[in-house]
């Protein structure tokens, strides 16, 4: 794909999350409008998952016709043009009025990120990146820490049902033990955001969804982050572990999380 068409789908999908991120804001704070529903145990599901997804699929439809779609609800295949949706990331923070949510939109060309925008409406940021052009910030460029000290590291570890959950807290006991502070705040996406600009040093997750961090690992990688190479073997389509890190740090935390970045 050339750059002018890499250009042409940035700028469009800045313009479309815009848009999407007025719609989800106005559900947010009108929380009766919510239809609350659950996929699962804290699987969460609003109308606004639904309605924030079938805009963007339709708008995709209309301005890049031969590009396809993946998304967490109405699912999709990967072609050589891929975009890979979120509509909220964080839908249990979403549906209890907790601010840290997001909308996550990234696109791959041949299984690789090229493109990244999160849009994090009732926090007003919206972090964007583009391979090769850097990362931002509300349009202010922004870096992944320069941290090397385990014990002075700040790090945000994810938890999925699909992992038993001893190992999940095998993995976070690991991390206070070697002396790292460790959160979790239930949004994936927003999660390498802060890695990207800093405040925090690591997000890891032992199993985690393409949608979760399509966005994310261009972001993080153009803030300097280092990550592991999520999009192998079935990736896109069954997720993978996620490790992103700074990169002082990422020998650290592959051995706590024994998860292997590309560094």
């Amino acid at each position: 794909m050339s750059p002018a068409e890499l250009d042409r789908r940035h700028y469009a999908m800045q313009g479309l999350v815009a848009e999407v991120s007025v719609m989800a804001l106005d559900y947010f704070l009108r929380k009766e409008s919510l239809g609350v529903t659950m996929k699962g145990d804290q699987d969460w599901l609003t109308v606004a998952d639904g309605a924030v997804e079938a805009y963007l699929r339709e708008r995709i439809a209309i301005l890049f016709p031969d590009d396809t779609v993946i998304g967490e609800e109405g699912g999709g295949a990967a072609s050589r043009a891929t975009w890979i949706i979120d509509p909220i990331d964080g839908t249990a923070n979403f549906a209890r009025g907790d601010r840290n949510w997001c909308i996550s939109v990234g696109l791959l060309v041949d299984r690789v990120p090229e493109i990244g925008i999160i849009a994090a409406p009732s926090l007003g940021e919206t972090y964007s990146g583009r391979r090769g052009r850097g990362a931002m910030l509300n349009g202010v460029p922004i870096r992944a820490s320069g941290g090397a000290d385990i014990r002075r590291a700040s790090i945000e570890m994810g938890w999925s049902k699909r992992v038993p959950l001893d190992d999940y807290l095998a993995m976070v006991r690991r991390a206070f033990e070697a002396g790292a502070s460790v959160k979790r705040s239930a949004s994936g996406a927003l999660g390498l955001c802060h890695v990207a600009n800093g405040r925090t040093d690591a997000y890891a997750e032992r199993h985690i969804n393409a949608w979760d961090v399509a966005a994310g690992m261009v972001i993080a990688g153009e803030a300097g982050a280092v990550t592991n190479d999520f999009f192998a073997g079935e990736g896109i389509a069954k997720g993978n572990p996620i490790l992103c890190v700074a990169p002082g740090l990422a020998e650290a935390l592959e051995t706590i999380t024994g998860i292997i970045s590309r560094r």
